[in-house]
């Protein structure tokens, strides 16, 4: 029996995932920017939380996270490294931990960039990567306190995974990563395709993720630092990937 997956929109542009397993009758939250729909939403389908994950310790990913375990009892896991900047945890993981959930074994993978203790939690049996705020839909996370080349890394861990793993990142920015991707290859028809699609999804009022690897492989510019035709197009040809790769997030910082 599949996972039943739920994006939850919350804050201005969040997203809380929920994962349920019918067969076990486990249901997972990954991040927990508030409590109140997230309750309601395992209310309106008699599901009853069992386990919260957090991403990283931002607090639009974990605010909601101590109320959510006070109303269900949840198991709170978390990152070892960040434990003393995360609300206090059952469980402590680190990168190359499985956790068994049900009747899955959840992969944790290091991506740090966006932050140093940054996690993706990756159901390999379900085809699932919640990837926080470093692989994002058409983009990447900020570097508030890794490195281009920690970041560049991270994303070569999410992009080995299998081309139909589905992608559950933290926010909708599909749309304005989009328009940053289309400003350094106007007219590239897989992106205006992207564009497109993104773009009816949110006019009514759907959200444009999850979104299959493949996808963001062939469309995503910071999957693509080694791409000849990117390079040349941002005006670095010849220059290597990870030059390319901190051109690019630089260039998305003021866009």
């Amino acid at each position: 029996m599949p996972l039943e997956l739920v994006a939850i929109p919350c804050l201005a542009d969040n997203y809380a995932w929920l994962v349920h397993d019918a067969a076990t009758d486990t249901t997972v939250v990954v991040d927990a920017p508030e409590a109140a729909p997230i309750l309601h939403e395992l209310y309106a389908r008699g599901w009853k939380l069992s386990h919260i994950l957090l991403t990283h310790h931002h607090s639009d990913h974990i605010q909601g996270a101590p109320m959510l375990e006070a109303a269900t009892g949840a198991r709170m896991i978390g990152a070892d490294a960040d434990a003393y900047r995360l609300p206090p945890l059952t469980e402590a993981v680190a990168p190359g931990d499985v956790i068994p959930i049900g009747m899955q074994a959840v992969e944790v993978i290091g991506v740090p960039g966006h932050t140093l203790g940054h996690l993706a939690f990756h159901f390999a049996g379900a085809g699932l990567a919640f990837t926080g705020d470093s692989l994002m839909g058409w983009g990447c996370g900020r570097l508030f306190e890794g490195t281009p080349a920690q970041m560049l890394g991270s994303l070569h861990l999410l992009a080995a995974l299998p081309a139909d793993t589905r992608i559950c990142p933290g926010h909708e920015y599909t749309l304005s990563n989009g328009r940053f991707a289309l400003s350094l290859e106007p007219g590239k028809p897989e992106l205006v395709a992207r564009m497109k699609a993104a773009q009816t999804l949110r006019m009514e009022s759907r959200p444009t993720l999850p979104v299959t690897l493949a996808l963001e492989r062939a469309t995503n510019p910071f999957l693509r630092a080694a791409d000849p035709a990117l390079a040349a197009a941002i005006g670095m040809a010849g220059a290597d990937e990870l030059a390319v790769f901190t051109e690019l997030r630089a260039r998305k910082d003021r866009f």
